[in-house]
């Protein structure tokens, strides 16, 4: 842990490629700026260049994102753990690409979400991903995507995890923080991936833009930070580089964020995951 910042620096969302992308690299960089822990999901089935038929095909594309958090944990002075999910997107591939009907693009989805639980439940994996599409698509097709966001809470309460979800742009998702509950699930468990610094319904994961990370921090509510770094060569300006976190920590720190800092990277970890930054620093 780089000692300047004397904290745990966790990115809560951010994705990994050592066959095509930067890989370990990546979290080297992250970890020499004081990174300590990060959250794997792993990337769209069909980036890993799986085109599933069934839920058991998804089985691979974990797998690869197993193998790499393994070799992530050997570089940080923390650790690193895996979200297993369907990436949401994945809807349209099926529909638009491939013929699916809706309904069996959901059923399909529901399916790879089944496989990652499986993992949750083996101690395998941290946390499940789902969501929604966050582009403008037909009736069935977001009648669909609900359902699967919804088997996801489902799971998550059954399964006691987190639900982490990528959706539409917006500052309110009580809808879906009262279908979690509905479920069993605590709304507080369902994160918000790419989220600004302003959301109510559940937990928001905020982008770590510096507005909105000050936005965030000035609320005083639980919230996480991210940086959605995609690992993709061919997308080499994509959303934020995986030394943004420490750096972002850094500023808030310099600003007098010191709580803000904390909770963001150690009491709504502890809340959200049930995991402890800093009992898991070296």
């Amino acid at each position: 842990m780089d000692p300047n910042l004397d904290t745990p620096v966790l990115d809560n969302h951010l994705h990994l490629d050592p066959e095509h992308g930067q890989g370990i690299d990546a979290v080297e960089d992250f970890a020499h700026l004081g990174g300590t822990h990060m959250l794997v999901v792993n990337k769209p089935s069909w980036h890993l260049g799986v085109e599933a038929e069934s839920g058991e095909d998804f089985r691979a594309v974990f797998e690869t994102t197993l193998a790499v958090v393994k070799r992530a944990s050997e570089v940080l002075d923390g650790r690193a753990w895996p979200v297993l999910g369907v990436h949401p997107g994945l809807v349209s591939r099926l529909v638009d690409e491939r013929g699916f009907e809706p309904a069996a693009a959901r059923d399909l989805m529901c399916d790879g979400l089944d496989i990652a639980a499986e993992y949750v439940a083996e101690g395998r994996a941290l946390a499940l991903k789902s969501g929604r599409p966050h582009y403008d698509v037909s009736e069935a097709v977001w009648a669909a995507s609900n359902d699967v966001l919804r088997h996801a809470l489902a799971l998550g309460a059954d399964r006691g995890c987190a639900v982490q979800l990528h959706t539409e742009a917006t500052e309110d998702l009580t809808e879906v923080g009262a279908w979690a509950e509905e479920r069993g699930l605590s709304r507080e468990k369902v994160v918000k991936h790419y989220a600004g610094g302003k959301l109510d319904g559940v937990t928001p994961s905020v982008m770590s833009e510096p507005d909105w990370l000050r936005e965030a921090a000035d609320r005083g509510e639980p919230f996480l930070m991210e940086t959605d770094f995609v690992d993709d060569p061919d997308r080499p300006g994509a959303v934020l580089g995986p030394k943004t976190v420490p750096r972002r920590v850094r500023t808030l720190l310099d600003e007098g964020y010191d709580d803000a800092v904390r909770l963001a990277h150690v009491e709504t970890p502890a809340a959200v995951y049930g995991i402890d930054t800093e009992a898991t620093l070296d």
